[in-house]
């Protein structure tokens, strides 16, 4: 009798975490160092807890975005199959456990045999991934553990000649770029594929701000536990001397670009030590750390970016109960 299989190390790619202490000091040191805002990249959220607690944020009524995808990927699987040209490789841009993405992977896999590469920097969530997806038939997983475009140019590289490949970027992941870094880094993704292969892009739909406040400040305090732990990650992967309870969590909406921020406020005067990143920070009372950007779209937005950065956009599926859109982009000839 056999259990469902969890990816190991041995089938695992990618050595990410041999290099994270490197990067992550000098993220570190480029954000805390900057003159204006202080900030920190949002993929440093995403340790094994924060990810964890990222997955109880999805569960959260008043964050409606991860069911409003769930929905759409799981009313129109099928067509976005048929749509997909019957692509033998699919890579997964922040998989995480990859439940979301399981009713398309499942749609394709019928048609014929199917390579999935899941991306993602948490090797815990890889691990979730692979065993989860070993009940799908006809679905061999291919791990990445790593960066997103190391990721997608690994499965970009192993294909066969004449092989089509669909990348899925869901949720609304690019919305944690700011719009011209969210351009260029479709750019790059659209650089790594060739004519005809697709993408699959989520993107957040703009709605009453009041909503999208409690959605990253639950009453609950998940998502603020999501970035306090940041802190956290900091004190243990580069022995800093943060404390959690000098900081709170905080969202607030930009109008003109049409985003919600997370930051981490400090509530006194105070010196931190970060000595994996050779640094000391000074705060002042009520300065902020962002740590975090969601950037929202207007409806058909998404087919604007495509024509800007190497794609076209074959056709928009949107949720009405939370307003959100996937929308399934084809490679250009360059």
């Amino acid at each position: 009798m056999s259990g469902p299989r969890a990816v190991d190390s041995a089938v695992v790619h990618g050595a990410p975490y041999r290099r994270m202490p490197t990067a992550l000091a000098a993220d570190i040191r480029a954000g805390l160092l900057r003159p204006g805002q202080k900030s920190i990249p949002s993929r440093w959220l995403y340790d094994d807890v924060g990810s964890a607690l990222f997955e109880a944020i999805c569960l959260l009524p008043e964050y409606g975005l991860t069911r409003a995808d769930a929905r759409i990927l799981t009313a129109h699987s099928t067509e976005i199959a048929h749509l997909a040209s019957r692509p033998v490789r699919v890579a997964e841009l922040g998989s995480g456990t990859g439940e979301k993405s399981r009713a398309i992977l499942a749609a394709l896999a019928r048609q014929r045999a199917l390579t999935y590469v899941p991306i993602d920097i948490s090797r815990a969530a890889l691990a979730r991934c692979g065993a989860e997806m070993a009940s799908v038939p006809g679905l061999k997983v291919d791990a990445f553990e790593g960066e997103y475009l190391e990721g997608l140019s690994h499965a970009a590289a192993a294909r066969r000649p004449r092989e089509r490949l669909l990348v899925l970027f869901l949720g609304s992941t690019i919305g944690n770029f700011d719009r011209r870094e969210a351009d260029e880094f479709l750019r790059k993704i659209r650089r790594i594929l060739t004519p005809g292969d697709m993408l699959l892009l989520g993107t957040d739909l703009i709605k009453p701000v009041p909503d999208l406040l409690v959605a990253y400040d639950d009453p609950a305090g998940v998502t603020a536990a999501f970035n306090r732990n940041l802190l956290t990650r900091l004190n243990r992967d580069l022995d800093a001397n943060f404390d959690l309870a000098r900081f709170t969590h905080e969202a607030r909406w930009d109008d003109r670009e049409r985003r919600i921020e997370m930051h981490l406020r400090s509530l006194a005067d105070q010196s931190v030590d970060i000595p994996g990143a050779r640094l000391r920070v000074r705060l002042r009372a009520g300065e902020t750390l962002w740590t975090e950007s969601s950037h929202k779209y207007a409806p058909g937005e998404a087919a604007k970016i495509a024509r800007r950065t190497g794609f076209r956009c074959l056709r928009s599926w949107s949720d009405r109960e939370w307003p959100f859109a996937e929308s399934l982009l084809r490679a250009d000839e360059s």
